[in-house]
């Protein structure tokens, strides 16, 4: 919702006297808190409701955490706005560094990205499932369910917790594909045309796409979508701008943290090819271990 919140009022910023309603819809994600996403559905749990009511014009647009969202998207559906990116680190909280962990701790987390990251820095810990937002991750490390978990700080942001935990350096820690990021999608017009409502739908959201935000998160899905990526996939990336260049950091593990490898390669920021290349020389140095949770398009 405070995702929801931010989008209608960078609109209206955009277009004085526009009318935004907020139509809530619970997600399957959101319903089901006992098991990882990975076993019950992925990161479509997250979309399948808002699509079906998007292409059945029951909203308009809908309001996603890019991350949440699957690298390959129905051809119906356009994401028209990508908004200012916010900070992409990860926090840990209940310790101010994991090599703080006393030996055994136990590290709550459902992310494939953050457990393979927390095992690769401290095979000697554990990690625990951990699912469910902000406020109800913080009561289970309250309830002593685990010794810390990590969250993303841009949620910590936008609910007013920033003070919460110790931000990781996301040089060493990489961040999740699309972290930060907030997407808006609505459906993809058929025709470029003044009168086509859902042409002009687009337009009007367009307005408030960020550039640098949209290149950075283009070029992290395209590196997922050419290692063939999924929900059960641990991967991590870090983007900058450099010199009018993308810098793209990425890594790929193993689930149980034994194993990694890690590449970087900077290219234009329209440039399709880079995320491609950096995917081709993941691939080309990953073990069997690694390589088993990827499945690349033959033409990566």
């Amino acid at each position: 919702m405070a995702q929801a919140e931010e989008a209608r009022d960078r609109l209206i910023a955009a277009h004085p006297g526009l009318a935004v309603e907020l139509v809530p819809v619970t997600a399957s994600g959101d319903k089901v808190q006992d098991r990882p996403l990975a076993e019950i559905g992925g990161k479509a749990l997250w979309t399948k409701e808002l699509d079906a009511w998007l292409l059945a014009g029951e909203i308009d647009f809908a309001v996603h955490s890019l991350k949440d969202v699957e690298t390959l998207r129905p051809a119906e559906i356009a994401i028209a706005a990508i908004l200012p990116r916010e900070d992409v680190r990860d926090v840990l909280v209940g310790a101010k560094s994991l090599a703080d962990l006393p030996p055994g701790a136990r590290i709550g987390t459902s992310a494939p990205r953050r457990a393979a990251l927390a095992l690769h820095a401290r095979p000697d810990c554990q990690v625990v499932g951990f699912r469910g937002n902000v406020q109800t991750r913080l009561a289970k490390l309250e309830a002593g369910e685990a010794d810390v978990t990590l969250l993303a700080l841009a949620g910590l942001n936008r609910l007013g917790n920033s003070q919460v935990g110790t931000p990781l350096n996301p040089r060493e820690w990489l961040p999740a594909p699309g972290q930060g990021a907030i997407a808006i999608e609505c459906r993809a017009p058929l025709r470029q045309a003044q009168g086509d409502r859902d042409f002009e739908l687009y337009a009007l959201l367009a307005a408030i796409d960020d550039l640098p935000s949209r290149q950075a998160v283009e070029a992290e899905r395209g590196l997922l979508a050419a290692l063939g990526g999924n929900c059960h996939s641990p991967i991590a990336v870090f983007t900058e701008a450099l010199g009018g260049k993308l810098a793209m950091r990425a890594a790929l593990l193993s689930p149980d943290g034994a194993e990694m490898v890690e590449a970087r390669l900077s290219f234009a920021p329209d440039d399709p090819a880079g995320p491609r290349a950096l995917a081709a020389q993941l691939l080309g140095q990953a073990s069997p271990a690694i390589r088993a949770h990827f499945d690349p398009p033959e033409e990566a």
